[in-house]
């Protein structure tokens, strides 16, 4: 399939929509090796690394916490404010939202993914785009037209059931299996992979650089 140049990008409206958890509050599962501090610094760290792959897309931040609004403007992203409606809620409110302001297509990335890269890149016309994670469970990066009308349904095993809406929604279906974009840091074992640590901050324990010959947990 053709993706689209920034030509056709220009054209065709295309945004970034990312939703980020209250730092506060994130990467519960990494608590037996980071601290409160540290997993709060990480989700900024990672969710800032996936706003700096938007190229020239409009970044559009869903949340429903001060600090994170407050943290996403002064990164230069719109903040969409959805509180208590639950993520699979708040992101279909937001993907309609961006039609209303005349978006026609929609890449979603998880804020969490320290590879991320070219996230324009997923966008292609017509065409619903899905990235798996390394274990093909949860769904990192999905990209559609506005008016494809599939329900969002993250939580565990989201690609399936993001693949089959995609299917029945008559659209063209991209499955892309991408080595980078296919990382996401949920649990301590995703801070081992090497692809992952070798980007990690140098303030992370875990970094190569902070332990060259051993592994710290």
């Amino acid at each position: 399939m053709r993706r689209m140049s920034r030509h056709q990008r220009d054209q065709h409206r295309v945004a970034l929509l990312v939703p980020v958890k209250a730092f506060g509050v994130a990467k519960a599962r990494l608590a037996p090796v980071l601290s409160p501090d540290e997993r709060a610094r990480l989700a900024r760290w990672t969710a800032g690394r996936v706003i700096a792959a938007a190229g020239d897309m409009p970044v559009f931040i869903t949340c429903d916490d001060d600090e994170v609004a407050n943290w996403a403007r002064s990164a230069g992203a719109n903040v969409l404010w959805y509180p208590r409606a639950g993520l699979n809620a708040a992101m279909d409110f937001s993907v309609a939202e961006l039609g209303r302001r005349a978006f026609d297509h929609v890449v979603i990335a998880h804020g969490d993914l320290p590879r991320a890269h070219e996230l324009s890149s997923v966008a292609t016309a017509g065409t619903i785009t899905l990235v798996p994670d390394r274990r093909c469970d949860g769904t990192n990066v999905l990209a559609m037209p506005i008016d494809a009308a599939i329900n969002l349904s993250y939580g565990v095993q989201s690609f399936s059931r993001h693949l089959a809406a995609a299917l029945r929604a008559g659209c063209a279906v991209e499955v892309r299996h991408d080595a980078l974009l296919s990382l996401d840091i949920d649990t301590p074992d995703d801070l081992t992979h090497p692809l992952v640590r070798e980007v990690l901050p140098t303030w992370l324990p875990m970094n190569q650089a902070n332990h060259p010959s051993t592994i710290p947990y």
